[in-house]
C-alpha cells in the first residue's frame, strides 16, 4: 500500500527464513506506530543470491499493547484509580479506546486472524466483545461515538489508500463519507456536530478546522501531536503543539474565534491525555497515572502506579462522560 498511512496503522513483522519473503518485507510501504514513523525492520538480506549458514536470531518483538479498564473515583479533589481488568488479553493488537455515550461499553480498534484493523466494543457489564466493523480489505481507526450514540464516526484506510472521516451507523446499514476531500485524516474530535478538529497527515502534520456541512477544512496550526479531544462541558477542543523534540504543550482551540490558548506543559516523550468532566487532564508515563489540575499547583502529580499489576508503558486514555471509569492502553501480552 502506498501513500500516507494511518498514524497507527498496526503491523506485527514475523521472523521469515526463505529470501521471497524478504523480498516481499523490503517491498512494504513506510507506516507509522504508536505515532513515530518506522520501516519494517529487516531481519537479513541476501547478495549475489546466497545465504549465509548461520542462523541468524530473530529480534524480540516488543509486546502488542492490550486495553485496560479501571474505576474512577474523584472526591475533594483527590483522584483514587481501582484494579484494572485487561480486557482485551490476548496475543495481538488492541488500541485506541472510546467510551461509548451511556457509558456501558468500550470501542476499540483490533486487528485479528484477517490482518485487518476493525472496530471492537466491549460490554462491561456482561464482558462480552462483539465486532462492529468487518470491511476487508479496508480498516477502520479511532471510532468515536455521535449523533447521541446510534453511530461512530471513524478514519476509514481505503482500498486505494486514501485516508477519510466516514460515519459508521451501529444499526448496520451502510457507512457514508463525512468529509469526502479532506484526506490524509490521522485523528479527530468533534467540538459541535458540525465542526471537527483533525490531524491531517503532511509535512508537518497540521492540525485543521473542518466544516462538516461545507465539507471544508483550515489550517490552525502545524507540527501537533495525535491526541485531540473536545473539552467537557465546553465546545472548544484541546490538541498537543511539539514546539521542540521534548517541549509539548496540550493547548485549548476556540472554533468560533480560531485563538488557541496554552495549557499544560506534557511530561517529556509523553503526548496521549484525557481529560476528567472536572477540568482536570490524565495521562500515563510508565506504569504511572498522573493528573494535572489549575487548581491543585498547576503541575502534573502521580495518581497511581500500577506497576504491581504488571501494568507499564502506558500510552492512550480515554474517561467515561461521568469520570467514573477509565480505560487505557498499555504494553499486553509479548
Amino acid at each position: 500500500m502506498s501513500g500516507p498511512r494511518h498514524a497507527l496503522v498496526p503491523r506485527i513483522p514475523a521472523v521469515f527464513a526463505v529470501v521471497r519473503a524478504l523480498i516481499a518485507r523490503l517491498r512494504r510501504p513506510l507506516v507509522q506506530i504508536s505515532g513515530s514513523s518506522c520501516l519494517h525492520p529487516i531481519v537479513a538480506m541476501a547478495t549475489a543470491g546466497t545465504i549465509s549458514a548461520q542462523a541468524v536470531p530473530a529480534p524480540t518483538p516488543a509486546p502488542a499493547p492490550d486495553v485496560y479498564l479501571a474505576s474512577l473515583n474523584v472526591a475533594r479533589g483527590a483522584v483514587t484509580v481501582g484494579p484494572p481488568l485487561n480486557i482485551t488479553d490476548r496475543v495481538g493488537y488492541d488500541n485506541q479506546p472510546s467510551f461509548s455515550i451511556d457509558g456501558a461499553g468500550i470501542f476499540f480498534t483490533s486487528v485479528r486472524a484477517d490482518a485487518q484493523a476493525d472496530i471492537y466494543r466491549y460490554d462491561i457489564a456482561t464482558k462480552a466483545i462483539t465486532r462492529v466493523t468487518n470491511t476487508a480489505p479496508e480498516s477502520e481507526y479511532s471510532a468515536t461515538p455521535i449523533d447521541a450514540g446510534r453511530a461512530i464516526s471513524v478514519i476509514r484506510v481505503e482500498r486505494d489508500s486514501a485516508q477519510r472521516l466516514w460515519r459508521v451507523p451501529l444499526d448496520g446499514t451502510a457507512p457514508t463519507v463525512i468529509l469526502e476531500r479532506i484526506r490524509p485524516v490521522g485523528y479527530h474530535a468533534w467540538a459541535d456536530s458540525r465542526t471537527l478538529a483533525l490531524f491531517v497527515l503532511g509535512s508537518p502534520n497540521s492540525l485543521q478546522l473542518a466544516d462538516v456541512q461545507r465539507g471544508t477544512a483550515d489550517t490552525i496550526a502545524t507540527g501537533i501531536g495525535r491526541s485531540l479531544h473536545r473539552i467537557p462541558s465546553t465546545q472548544r477542543v484541546s490538541f498537543v503543539r511539539k514546539v521542540g523534540p521534548t517541549e509539548w504543550w496540550i493547548e485549548s482551540l476556540d472554533p468560533t474565534t480560531r485563538a488557541t490558548t496554552r495549557l499544560a506543559r506534557l511530561p517529556e516523550g509523553v503526548e496521549d491525555y484525557a481529560w476528567l468532566p472536572d477540568g482536570s487532564i490524565l495521562c500515563g508515563r510508565g506504569s504511572q497515572l498522573l493528573r494535572w489540575s489549575a487548581n491543585t499547583g498547576n503541575e502534573w502529580r502521580a495518581i497511581a502506579d500500577l506497576a504491581s499489576a504488571g501494568i507499564g508503558g502506558i500510552t492512550r486514555l480515554a474517561v467515561s462522560g461521568r469520570g467514573d471509569r477509565i480505560a487505557f492502553v498499555a504494553e499486553g501480552r509479548p
